[in-house]
This record gives C-alpha cells, sequence and structure tokens, in this order.
C-alpha cells in the first residue's frame, strides 16, 4: 500500500498518541517532525528515522512530504497551516481548530484556494464503539431520544499547562474538552441552534474556566447536556449516555453496552475507548481522503460548526443567557 508521508508539528502530549497510531499504520508514515525545542524534535523523530527542525518553515523547505498534522497550542494554528497549504500540504489541524470563526473561515477557504484536503483532528468519531452507537441509535430501536449527556470530568493539574493560557488556547475547559463535546452532539443529533453555558467555581485558581456546564439545543428538538471539569474526579464509567423512548445507550471508557426497557438484560456492544485505533482510524481516513478521495468523517463545515458553537458557548458563559449558535455569514445554524 502506498504509504502518506506526514510531518508533525509540535511534539507535546497529543504527538505521543500519534507516534503510537503511526507505529501500528499500514498506510501513513512519519517522515518530519518540528519542534521549537529541538532536542524534543530529535527524540520524537528518532525511532522513526524522520527528520527533525526546530522551525516549521525549515521543515517545509527541507522535507518530502504529502501531509502534515499541526499539533501546537491554538492561537499557532491559522499561521501554521496556510503556510502549508500554500505549498500543496494537505493538513490536518489539531482541535480547536483555532481562536475565532473568522480564523476558521479563513482557513477553510486558503484550503479550497490551494486545492488540498484540510479539517480538523477530532478523535471521537473514530472510536469504534461511537460508531457502533451511532449506528444503533439510526436503527430506532432505542425509539425518540429524549435525552443526551456527555461528561469529560477528570482532575488534571492545568497550572503549567499552555491549555489554561487564554492567548495560547482562547480559554479554557470549554473550549478545549468542550470541542469534542460539541461535536459529539453533533455527530449524534445533528445541528446544534442554542447554547447555555454556565461555570461553577475552581479548585485550581486559573485564569480561565476550568467547570463548566453546557446545555446545547439541536435542531431536532434534543437538548443535549455536557459535564466538563478539569477540577473534579467524577470517576464516572461512561463519557456519553443516550436515553431514548424504548432504552438506554452508555458509551464507556471500559465497556459500551444498551438497554431495551422490554428487556432485563444489557448488551455489551463495545470494549470502551480506545485511544490509539482512534487516532490510527484518523490518520488512515485523511490519507484514504487524499489518495482514494474518500469521505472524510470529520469535514471542514463539521470543523466550522464545532468553532460556531464554541463561540456561542462563550458568548453565553459572559453574558449569562442563552445564545444563538452562528455561522460565519451571521446566520442562524439551523437556517444553513
Amino acid at each position: 500500500m502506498n504509504k502518506l508521508r506526514f510531518a508533525l508539528i509540535g511534539t507535546g502530549g497529543i504527538a505521543q498518541t500519534y507516534a503510537q497510531a503511526f507505529q501500528t499504520s499500514d498506510c501513513c508514515t512519519l517522515v518530519a517532525v518540528a519542534d521549537v525545542r529541538v532536542e524534543a524534535a530529535q527524540a520524537f523523530a528518532e525511532p522513526f528515522g524522520a527528520k527533525a527542525f526546530d522551525d516549521y518553515k525549515a521543515l517545509a523547505e527541507n522535507s518530502e512530504i504529502d501531509a502534515v498534522i499541526v499539533a501546537t497550542p491554538p492561537a499557532t494554528h491559522p499561521e501554521i497551516a496556510t503556510h502549508f497549504m500554500k505549498k500543496g500540504v494537505h493538513v490536518l489541524c489539531e482541535k480547536p481548530l483555532c481562536l475565532t470563526l473568522a480564523e476558521a473561515a479563513a482557513m477553510i477557504d486558503a484550503a479550497e484556494t490551494a486545492g488540498v484536503v484540510f479539517t480538523m483532528a477530532t478523535k471521537f468519531r473514530y472510536c469504534e464503539d461511537v460508531v457502533k452507537a451511532k449506528a444503533i441509535i439510526a436503527s430506532g430501536v432505542l425509539g425518540e431520544i429524549v435525552q443526551f449527556e456527555n461528561a469529560f470530568t477528570a482532575k488534571v493539574d492545568m497550572s503549567k499547562r499552555w491549555n489554561s493560557n487564554k492567548e495560547l488556547a482562547g480559554g479554557g475547559v470549554l473550549i478545549d474538552n468542550g470541542t469534542h463535546s460539541v461535536d459529539i452532539v453533533r455527530y449524534f443529533l445533528g445541528p446544534i441552534t442554542h447554547v447555555l453555558a454556565v461555570e461553577t467555581p475552581g479548585t485550581q485558581g486559573l485564569a480561565v474556566d476550568e467547570n463548566v456546564k453546557l446545555l446545547a439545543k439541536t435542531a431536532n428538538g434534543v437538548v443535549a447536556s455536557v459535564d466538563l471539569t478539569w477540577g473534579i474526579n467524577k470517576e464516572l464509567p461512561n463519557f456519553i449516555s443516550v436515553y431514548g423512548t424504548n432504552g438506554t445507550l452508555h458509551i464507556g471508557w471500559r465497556e459500551s453496552r444498551y438497554k431495551l426497557n422490554s428487556s432485563p438484560d444489557w448488551t455489551v456492544f463495545g470494549a470502551g475507548y480506545d485511544k490509539v485505533q482512534a487516532f490510527r482510524s484518523k490518520l488512515e481516513n485523511f490519507r484514504n481522503a487524499i489518495v482514494e478521495n474518500e469521505t472524510l468523517l470529520t469535514t471542514p463545515d463539521d470543523a466550522l460548526a464545532s468553532v460556531e458553537a464554541i463561540e456561542a458557548a462563550y458568548r453565553s458563559l459572559n453574558q449569562n443567557l442563552w445564545a444563538k449558535v452562528e455561522d460565519s455569514k451571521g446566520m442562524s445554524a439551523v437556517s444553513s
């Protein structure tokens, strides 16, 4: 199989999972790495026999690559992504995509102008249990969906991480983990039309939001609830729960299952969250979109909608009211 040649910009925490994904992929290979800490780039590149650079521009000029993964803080994404697009390199950009809706629209326009494949690197659409759960729900076996819950609740020391630096990250847990949440809601329920975000006190003294409750109204009438925290370890077994008129479904970290109201027994349909599998599938879907014209599971429109929803959530958080989700043209998302 023809392996697509990838470069990776940024060797922080998320890059370690990409490393494992590359090691287990038959169709994607890592050939170049860049990080402002050249020693980190060299150490990361060595097992792959890849080139190492301390600057992404130097990598772009001195490497033969087909695609690049941008895994730096979101404030840097537009500049780095656009630089590679102009050179005809396909771009898979880590979430959060960027800090503003205007930046997101500009990145998508730049990709279209350059004729390259571009999207946001979400992971949960690629989890096998999530894909199976969507098929179960689509089959109608749970009946009409009444409630949808998502929770990312772990205590993590964010005091020294860029994710809690507003200039680099754009906010706190709402934009960081909430970007996953709104994409999950859209994946299962369709467009989000309104959001309500409420912040509760933090435990780490961060200058950004640390504990947030989010409600998201969808175009089909379902209200999803999202629980986001860096400060409380709730040890919840499930990160997605779906309640229908005919049954209940849970997607768990270690097991996924559903039960119909007419049955006393749970049906197990998955072994839980496999991060490396999700990243490998994400890489390979991106590769196949380039080489074989396969449909992206996360499209540029999905990426843009995620930024729209998070921008609306921060308006709600700051104003303490329901905020309409609008697209890049200032129109309601429900009308687009």
